[in-house]
């Protein structure tokens, strides 16, 4: 077999003599090797390239498994920080409540404003342990340590609740028992007791003590209550009466004009009605009653009383 090889460097043809068995080999080489070799090349990079392929694919689905789990904790952290907000809210929200409660009660125990000073933070101190402890605690523990703050705070304002209901209840107390005269100015005319009456002249039973003053003086309240009565009513002219609560009721009679309805809530002090001398009466006075639990008592401890 003769296989005519052609060259650049020379302008004639070359020659290559094989034998028969090197023909066969050749040949076969031809048709057999090289095909398959060039599949095996072929399959070979077809299969490094879906290596690659599988390879970059497995990459990217863990990126993304990656940036789910960031957004995850991302979101978690900023629902966290979100509740530790709204927490951090209500214990500002309680503490506010805490000092005025606290500076409610220093002016109704009448209590050294400069030593119970609620607007301003209490002298405090403390080894440099505790801070550097503090610094260390993990977001668990500073969590812990809000709810146990949350918990000494609830307890606070429910001691401090009591003491504030005893002292409303005290002061509630004094406001609605009868205290002082029911006129800013005037004089005692009559007691309460047995009497001579300006009318009859006969002994006489007097229910109340009488306050004489000028005509369209000031008639105060002697204690907070509502008004039960205000109009005329027989023997007492134009009358107010007060229900102050714990059986307490106050009555003033011979007023020139009331300045209260029935219904109306009064305080102590208050100016009901102005002075005259309606009704049974010889002159410009206020006559004072004061009923406890259903029976006409003496007014004149309660005069005296402070208010």
């Amino acid at each position: 077999m003769n296989i005519i090889l052609l060259t650049k460097r020379a302008n004639r043809a070359a020659s290559l003599s094989l034998g028969h068995g090197k023909s066969v080999v050749l040949l076969a080489a031809l048709i057999f090797v090289f095909p398959a070799l060039g599949i095996g090349v072929g399959y070979w990079l077809g299969a490094s390239q879906q290596d690659g392929q599988l390879v970059s694919q497995e990459l990217r689905e863990e990126l993304q498994r990656q940036r789910e789990h960031i957004d995850r904790v991302a979101r978690q952290a900023q629902e966290d920080m979100k509740g530790l907000t709204v927490r951090l809210g209500q214990l500002q929200a309680q503490a506010v409540r805490l000092n005025a409660l606290g500076r409610r009660l220093v002016e109704a125990g009448k209590l050294d404003k400069d030593e119970f000073d609620f607007s301003s933070l209490p002298a405090v101190g403390g080894p440099a342990g505790d801070a550097a402890r503090m610094q260390q605690m993990t977001p668990p523990d500073f969590l812990s340590t809000l709810e146990q703050l949350a918990s000494e705070l609830g307890k606070r304002e429910s001691q401090l609740r009591v003491i504030e209901s005893f002292y409303m209840n005290r002061n509630l107390l004094q406001e609605v028992r009868p205290a002082g005269r029911p006129i800013r100015s005037g004089w005692i005319s009559s007691y309460y007791g047995m009497r001579t009456d300006p009318f009859t002249g006969m002994q006489e039973f007097h229910k109340g003590m009488d306050f004489a003053g000028k005509q369209g003086a000031d008639v105060i309240a002697v204690a907070g209550g509502v008004v039960t009565w205000a109009g005329d009513r027989y023997g007492y002219g134009l009358l107010v009466e007060i229900s102050h609560g714990n059986g307490y009721i106050t009555r003033y009679g011979h007023n020139k004009e009331a300045l209260v309805q029935v219904g109306d809530i009064v305080s102590r002090g208050q100016t009901i009605a102005l002075m005259g001398s309606s009704g049974r009466s010889t002159g410009p006075h206020v006559h004072f009653e004061v009923h406890y639990k259903g029976r006409v008592v003496d007014p004149r401890k309660y005069v005296m009383a402070k208010r």
